[in-house]
């Protein structure tokens, strides 16, 4: 019945209109974000998108925070150094560091197990995910925007004595412009 009918037959196109297409085609894709993860800010989201080089896989705050609900048995892994974890972190992450990481610290995790790394803004984590992708891990996801996403999105964090706190380690007065909410702390 149909089998005349094409909507997309090149037959149906113009040449001009092909033309035009294309060149559509190929100055719009270096803007696009084929990687696209939600975050508050589309200036955050930008700088993201040229930070990180996008070869782990990724999951934003919302759908973390819905799996979270959904499921306790997710495990946070937080990898910047103990002085950024103490001033705060995702309630009950663990602490793994990024200078003196190692593999072996995570000996006692399940490789099938759901594993959320992140940092202040995901580039330390993301490497963090790639060593553990190396290492057979199979559900282990890059928290894209990391902690600063999370506090930007009134998601709640706690302090070393497990209490809640509005206070972030900003890591510094460079990357601390990402983050919108919270109180910015420094060393």
């Amino acid at each position: 019945m149909f089998r005349n009918y094409h909507i997309f037959s090149p037959k149906k196109i113009s040449k001009p209109t092909f033309q035009i297409l294309g060149f559509l085609l190929i100055f719009t894709l270096p803007f696009l974000n084929m990687n696209a993860q939600n975050v508050q800010s589309r200036s955050f989201d930008r700088m993201l998108n040229k930070l990180l080089k996008g070869d782990v896989s990724t999951i934003n705050v919302e759908e973390a925070d819905s799996m979270l609900n959904k499921n306790k048995a997710i495990i946070f892994l937080d990898t910047r150094e103990k002085v950024e974890y103490d001033v705060s972190h995702i309630k009950n992450a663990r602490w793994v560091g990024y200078d003196n990481f190692s593999i072996d610290k995570l000996k006692d995790l399940n490789k099938n197990a759901m594993i959320i790394n992140y940092c202040s803004v995901g580039a330390r984590s993301e490497k963090i995910t790639r060593k553990m992708q190396a290492a057979g891990f199979k559900n282990v996801y890059n928290l894209y925007g990391s902690i600063f996403e999370w506090v930007n999105a009134g998601k709640e964090v706690v302090d070393k004595d497990n209490h809640t706190t509005q206070e972030v380690h900003a890591y510094n007065r460079l990357w601390g412009i990402w983050l919108k909410r919270g109180e910015k702390v420094y060393d």
